[in-house]
This record gives structure tokens, C-alpha cells and sequence, in this order.
């Protein structure tokens, strides 16, 4: 942990309002969420049944890109919006196909950092770290945090999975996201999925005003607009997809993902 993360015991976690990380824990059938998440997951399963399922194939997706970049080169890894931890988590699939890989979890969500331990259990080979940071400022998270730990004169694979759907464009999405870019060199990977309103319009709609009665973002986004944030990369096959159908070769199925399209995409793409 570095040493400008505040101790456990000054940790503040608002129980009062939901996050969307304590939803998502919720979803995936985790412990680490408290009523009012529960409440407003609910909400949202009463609109669409299939958001668990929704975050499983996420999850999934998360796996077999992680795995795909491994096997591809990529050595290090940068994580941001990391998430409450969910077994098997992004160094174990990396340090699976490379012992030696470097990840670093950042999130600024204070919840995770209680849980941050589970994200540091690395292989003796290689290095996994946790950064308590916001990913508005990418210079913070990589040039005084990050860069303890990789080594940004080579490859890093950033992923921002599942995350940006909660940062509107009036809050600066596509910047934040060339910003970042701009910070890793030639040959680095961005790993992205995104909810979408494409194929539920109508209850994609529903849920955005729930969010917005909550005080919370939810900024559903066409295909065209996730492919925006690639616009300076180059596209990994098959390119900009649903998340199942990006390599599911590399994993195993979700149960339930066939029944309907998924309504969110998810790409990687490289660096020039």
C-alpha cells in the first residue's frame, strides 16, 4: 500500500446513498454492500431481471481480455475504477498467463480500499499495488502513484471497464480517456466496456432516472460513441462488440447471456 493512503481505521464509507460499485457487488453476489445499494439494486431488477447477468458478463469480459493482452505481450496493467474485488481479479488472470505480470488497482471509492488487501496478493514474481485516487487526474495516478510500481517507458494495457458509462461528457469522458492515453507510451493497450441504451431504450431510460433521483450519473452510450474512444487506436478483432462476443473463446459462457443481446460493448485497442 502506498503511504498516501489513509490507515483502515480513518476509512468513511457513506451508507446513506448508494454507489454503483457496492451495486455492482450486489449483482455479483457479494457481501461488501448495505441496504440502501440492495434497495436501489432491486429497483433496477425490477426493471431489467437480467443486470445480474448483465455484471457477470462484464466480469467475463474483464477475463478474457486480461488474458488475451497477457498472451500477447503485455506485462504490466493499470486498472482504474477498480471495483470491490471479485475472485478471480484482474492479476490473478494476468499473473496466471505471466507470473511476472505488474498490476496496479486505483479507485477512489473508499469501501474498496478497505477491501484492498485481496487486491495485493501477487505471485513471487510479480507486483500487484493499490492507489486510493480519482481517475480525474491522470497525471496523479500515473506519474506520482502508479509509476512507483510500472515502468511507463513500456507497454501498460489501461483498463477502464465498466467505468465510464458513470462520467457524462459534460464531465469530460473522451478527455479523461486521451488524457490517460497520453500518459502511456507507443504499443499500450486500452481495455474498455460500456452500458448501452441500443437494444432497451425504453428501460435504459427507466434506470437513467433513477440514477439521476439518486444524484448518480449514468451516461449510456451508442456504439458509434464507445468507438469514439478508440478513434486514435487500433482496433483488436473483432473490434467494437457486445461483451460476450468479444473472443469468447478465451472463457466460458454466462449462463443466460444468449437470451437477449446484452446491451453494453466492449473493445481493445492498441497504441500506435
Amino acid at each position: 500500500m502506498t503511504g498516501q493512503n489513509p490507515a483502515p481505521d480513518e476509512i468513511v464509507i457513506d451508507t446513506g446513498n448508494p454507489h454503483p460499485a457496492r451495486m455492482y457487488d450486489w449483482f455479483l453476489g457479494g457481501k461488501d454492500n448495505y441496504p440502501v445499494d440492495e434497495e436501489m439494486g432491486r429497483q433496477l431488477l425490477a426493471l431489467d431481471p437480467r443486470v445480474p447477468v448483465m455484471a457477470k458478463v462484464n466480469r467475463a469480459f474483464m477475463h478474457r481480455a486480461t488474458r488475451w493482452l497477457a498472451m500477447n505481450g503485455v506485462r504490466q496493467f493499470l486498472d482504474i475504477g477498480t471495483g470491490i474485488p471479485t475472485e478471480p481479479n484482474l492479476h490473478q488472470i494476468a499473473q496466471q498467463v505471466v507470473p511476472e505480470s505488474r498490476v496496479v488497482y486505483c479507485d477512489n471509492d473508499p469501501i474498496v480500499l478497505a477491501h484492498a488487501a485481496a487486491l495485493l496478493r501477487s505471485t513471487p514474481e510479480g507486483v500487484t499495488e493499490y492507489v486510493q485516487a480519482d481517475v480525474r487526474d491522470p497525471a496523479t495516478i500515473i506519474v506520482e502513484q502508479a509509476g512507483k510500481v510500472l515502468d511507463f517507458s513500456k507497454p501498460v494495457a489501461l483498463s477502464l471497464v465498466a467505468l465510464l458509462h458513470f462520467v457524462s461528457d459534460e464531465d469530460g469522458a473522451y478527455e479523461l480517456v486521451d488524457r490517460l492515453l497520453a500518459e502511456v507510451p507507443s504499443g499500450s493497450y486500452l481495455m474498455l466496456s460500456h452500458a448501452t441504451a441500443d437494444f432497451t431504450p425504453k428501460k435504459s431510460e427507466e434506470a437513467g432516472e433513477l440514477y439521476k433521483a439518486r444524484s448518480l450519473t449514468l451516461a449510456l452510450r451508442s456504439r458509434d460513441e464507445v468507438a469514439r474512444f478508440f478513434r486514435n487506436l487500433e482496433l483488436v478483432e473483432p473490434g467494437v462488440e457486445v461483451p460476450d462476443k468479444w473472443r469468447p473463446e478465451l472463457g466460458e459462457p454466462v449462463p443466460g447471456q444468449d437470451d437477449e443481446p446484452i446491451p453494453g460493448y466492449a473493445a481493445v485497442g492498441r497504441k500506435p
